[in-house]
């Protein structure tokens, strides 16, 4: 089936890359959840090892959602203002290579504040169930990776938060799974997006 996308370029040359990528998704996030789309990906065509780049694309099957998506009003207040440049929704281009974006939660566990939550949730429900906690010092090797950060914020609970995201190269073009943030994940989601990095000067 013929995807097509989208990229969104953010204009100031000194971006807050996170914050501005986070804003984007969230606008994603509510747009998915409210008309219960299922397969809408997102790709970074200037992700490098250093930066997740100032472009984000957003990949679908079907023209209408992402003309849906491109009309929301963060995207065109943005672009009025001069911050975001909007390209056109265009065709995927035949023989694109494959790439997966994906959500991987284990790295949060690097970080020691993180580390330090995780253990106070632990051993409260240790004590709760009337056991002793005595947790073991994991000996896996940890994930080092390159990934970046995206700054994200909940309506709901008013709480920020960050998804970490990491970039492999995919062999072949899989089924479009992804979660409501577009990315795959370590398990279940393992959808594909289209690398358009080559694309990013049509923007």
């Amino acid at each position: 089936m013929k995807r097509y996308y989208f990229m969104v370029r953010f204009l100031p040359e000194q971006a807050n890359l996170a914050l501005l990528t986070g804003r984007c998704i969230s606008i994603m996030h509510g747009f998915i959840y409210k008309h219960k789309i299922e397969g809408l990906g997102v790709s970074f065509p200037a992700w490098s090892d250093v930066s997740i780049g100032n472009i984000i694309a957003f990949v679908h099957t079907d023209i209408g959602v992402l003309n849906e998506l491109r009309q929301q009003g963060y995207f065109q207040d943005m672009q009025e203002c001069g911050f975001f440049s909007i390209g056109n929704i265009e065709a995927v281009p035949d023989g694109c290579a494959e790439v997966r974006f994906k959500r991987n939660q284990n790295i949060a566990k690097i970080f020691v504040g993180e580390t330090r939550r995780r253990l106070k949730r632990l051993e409260k429900r240790a004590l709760a169930r009337g056991e002793v906690f005595n947790p073991n010092k994991s000996t896996e090797p940890r994930d080092r990776e390159a990934f970046h950060r995206i700054a994200m914020s909940s309506d709901t609970s008013q709480q920020d938060y960050l998804l970490h995201i990491q970039r492999c190269m995919a062999n072949k073009r899989t089924e479009p799974m992804f979660n409501s943030y577009g990315f795959a994940t370590n398990k279940q989601l393992n959808g594909t997006v289209p690398n358009l990095a080559h694309l990013v000067e049509t923007i």
